[in-house]
């Protein structure tokens, strides 16, 4: 499968483009940026400015858009009245695999990112800053070192932006292991309390948002709240970036409204290229949805909960009907089971078990035993990790057991179906088309 790291827009959308409005072609100087969007204007530094813009950010509805989705003006509030000069990290480290938007946005609109730390480090009060990208990024990360430098030449950022790389690995991206990591131990998740908010970067209390978040702080900051709210939901605000991929005609990365239903943006993806069997949603640690069920969905944190779903990373993977789910769920498990930190029991020991099962079930089967196994593993990992990655692993397996039911009994009972013939449908970084 073949990745496309442009963005497409259309005009079928209800609102106008924000985060890459007009610069879909190439990357965004700092002159044309100030141009499109306006200077940035900063609170003053006394607590009661920057109240009001927390205020505003709180009544925008921003919620974050790495995975989560907590309201950022809460999370914003929680570091600005720690005691202490605080610190801001922006995560830019895209850890999913089948996601691009991080990417494409610190590629074409940099600046909106940078100007979403600054606002950060000023709400908060924080002396220095960091964005985070991982180490394979090469070019990337040669592209934000002249940004940031140019920045500094112009006096655009009070408080210093570091930029840092990261270890390529799937659990190096996860916030805590961020803090870690430049603090100058291990990229791996750290056990919790205490929260990275709490004590972060060099003990102080820290900030850590993904990047698109901040892009979206940065536009509430120069045109308010009510501006923002004038797309999305009451209960989900604003625009989001999402990344769609397999089996439909345009891949690539849009900007829609929260609250569009799953079904038009494939369509604005060029609709399905093959008759769809399922949708990942949320990424490696999402669910898969029925076709039929998802294509109605709003894409939403709200719209997602309520049939069993996550909006995670903004990702969309179509899978086709002659493809094999519990396949690709298989072959992302193994995956995700080589990319742990091997702190603890559930990723040193479980996963692997789990992606053995899985696998079994998946290219061997016909054994009335394999789906069983791989019931009975999930209860044996889940909420037993020092983070997320096992959770998130056995949510995906679930979620891959409801959705291809049928399959799953056929594959137990008889053997894999055809559909293990087809190549992947889900990207992985070893795959060429990856890198």
């Amino acid at each position: 499968m073949t990745v496309v790291t442009t963005a497409r827009w259309r005009p079928a959308q209800k609102v106008r483009p924000r985060l890459l409005a007009g610069f879909a072609d190439g990357q965004t100087g700092l002159l044309q940026h100030e141009s499109r969007y306006g200077p940035l204007q900063l609170p003053g530094p006394g607590w009661a400015a920057r109240g009001r813009l927390i205020d505003a950010v709180e009544r925008s509805g921003l919620t974050g858009r790495g995975g989560a989705g907590f309201p950022t003006g809460r999370k914003l509030r929680a570091v600005a009245a720690a005691r202490g000069a605080a610190a801001v990290v922006a995560n830019g480290a895209e850890g999913e695999p089948a996601s691009r938007k991080d990417q494409l946005l610190l590629g074409r609109a940099p600046h909106l990112v940078l100007d979403g730390i600054t606002v950060a480090a000023r709400c908060v009060g924080a002396k220095e800053a960091y964005l985070c990208v991982h180490q394979r990024d090469g070019r990337l990360i040669a592209s934000l070192d002249a940004t940031v430098e140019a920045r500094k030449a112009a006096g655009v950022d009070p408080v210093p932006i570091r930029i840092v790389a990261i270890p390529g690995r799937y659990t190096s991206s996860e916030q805590s292991a961020i803090v870690q990591f430049i603090n100058g131990g291990a990229a791996k998740p750290t056990f919790a309390p205490p929260r990275v908010h709490e004590r972060g970067v060099g003990g102080r209390p820290t900030l850590v948002n993904n990047v698109e978040t901040l892009a979206h702080l940065a536009l509430i900051a120069r045109y308010g709240d009510s501006w923002f709210r004038t797309a999305g939901l009451p209960s989900a605000a604003g625009t989001t970036l999402v990344t769609v991929s397999g089996a439909v005609a345009d891949p690539g990365v849009y900007e829609v409204e929260l609250g569009t239903p799953i079904g038009e943006i494939l369509m604005l993806a060029g609709g399905p290229a093959e008759r769809p069997q399922a949708v990942l949603v949320g990424g490696y640690f999402g669910s898969w949805l029925p076709a039929v069920m998802a294509w109605s969905v709003p894409l939403s944190h709200p719209g997602l909960r309520a049939v069993g779903g996550a909006m995670g990373a903004g990702i969309l993977a179509v899978l086709p009907e002659s493809a094999c789910g519990l396949a690709e769920t298989a072959r992302v498990v193994r995956y995700l089971a080589g990319e742990t930190a091997g702190q603890c029991g559930p990723c040193v020991l479980g996963l692997p078990a789990l992606a053995d099962v899985l696998a079994d079930l998946a290219f061997q089967g016909g054994r009335g035993k394999a789906a069983d196994q791989v019931a009975a593993l999930i209860p044996l990992i889940e909420g037993r990790g020092a983070c997320r990655h096992p959770d998130g692993a056995t949510q995906l397996v679930r979620s891959a057991l409801r959705t291809f039911w049928p399959d799953t009994q056929w594959h137990d009972s008889t053997g894999p179906c055809s559909g293990i013939r087809r190549p992947p449908q889900l990207p992985l970084p070893e795959d060429e088309e990856y890198l």
